[in-house]
């Protein structure tokens, strides 16, 4: 049955209006009208509630020319991303509720961001340009990890001579070669999954290995691996910020005490970041809470009793290492006029 949803147009118009909004996310679930996350909220948009065959058809347009088209009955769920002409990338996420179809739609420029552009504290800049060890990007869904990634490879490749391996699931943002090669890789299309396509990018000559989620045991300990033998990776992991993420990872290894001396020595630096909305409500600024691996950051690793915290090292490094906590950043936003009190006040204890 043909709906407004089986015409491609329609869609882009959809999608359009959504991001002359500044929407981050558009929805479209049966039961309710297509939806939009503008600012942190959903709002939705004044037209008829969607319904099962108006979901199925928007999915028949976006999987076009993609072999998941062809399974659509017996999709559950299902990630990949679409080019839309004149309004850029979107992340499209598809899946089952209620027996219907769902879809996410995320937008992502086709341009790749600036550190500039992202607002990307200083210090963390510095780590794109090493030749070795891990560098970790931190947040929750939704706080632009994926984004400063992206930032990390387009300023690798813009200005130094490397072979990037990147292992996406999806791929979001596309890279053309400039100073360095660039191979992109998608789980699921072009290698079965995190841990195969990290044993097989050491076999794959690459300077730098971008991994867009680490979140197991076996991609930790490759990752690891890959930043001892001379290879500078960078991954994102999903937490709220750095304690918890090395938490996180030092759990997932198979020796604590092994974990943390490996995760000490080959540690660079940590990003933690949030998005939150500006107080002139054009979009989002990043927050962000950075940890560099000093000396003393490298044995509070190791040795946690006896050493001073990583936060209390965060604020004693901020002149001479550009560390820095979450709240002394939000602080900063306050005091530039970019955010709100009560925006500060809703995410921290300032």
């Amino acid at each position: 049955m043909t709906t407004p949803y089986s015409s491609e147009a329609f869609l882009h118009q959809l999608l359009g209006k959504a991001l002359a909004a500044h929407a981050s996310d558009i929805h479209l679930k049966v039961g309710q009208p297509p939806g939009a996350r503008v600012r942190g909220d959903m709002v939705y948009f004044r037209v008829d509630k969607i319904r099962p065959e108006d979901s199925e058809a928007a999915a028949r347009v976006l999987l076009a020319g993609q072999p998941a088209r062809d399974e659509l009955a017996a999709l559950q769920e299902h990630d990949t991303s679409v080019v839309v002409p004149g309004l850029g990338r979107f992340r499209v996420s598809l899946y089952r509720q209620r027996g219907s179809l769902a879809i996410v739609l995320r937008s992502i420029p086709l341009q790749v961001p600036s550190f500039d552009e992202l607002g990307v504290p200083s210090a963390v800049r510095a780590l794109a340009e090493q030749d070795h060890g891990l560098v970790l990007v931190a947040g929750t869904a939704g706080s632009g990890k994926s984004t400063t990634l992206a930032a990390f490879v387009g300023h690798i490749n813009a200005t130094l001579p490397r072979h990037i391996i990147t292992l996406e699931d999806p791929i979001e943002h596309v890279h053309e070669d400039n100073r360095s090669s660039v191979s992109q890789r998608e789980i699921g299309v072009d290698t079965a999954d995190f841990p195969t396509a990290l044993r097989a990018a050491l076999r794959q000559d690459p300077d730098v290995v971008m991994v867009s989620s680490l979140h197991d045991g076996a991609s930790f300990e490759l990752a690891l691996h890959a930043a001892e033998t001379g290879h500078l990776v960078l991954a994102a992991v999903h937490t709220p910020d750095v304690a918890r993420t090395l938490g996180r990872l030092l759990a997932l290894g198979k020796s604590p005490g092994e974990a943390r001396d490996r995760l000490a020595d080959c540690l660079l630096g940590v990003v933690a970041q949030r998005l939150l909305p500006r107080r002139d409500g054009t979009g989002e600024v990043l927050a962000a809470e950075v940890l560099i691996a000093t000396a003393a950051v490298r044995e509070a690793i190791r040795r946690p009793e006896g050493s001073p915290s990583l936060r209390e090292l965060m604020e004693k490094g901020v002149t001479p290492y550009g560390m820095q906590t979450f709240e002394a950043h939000v602080r900063q936003l306050v005091g530039q006029g970019i955010i709100t009190k009560e925006t500060a006040k809703a995410v921290t204890s300032l």
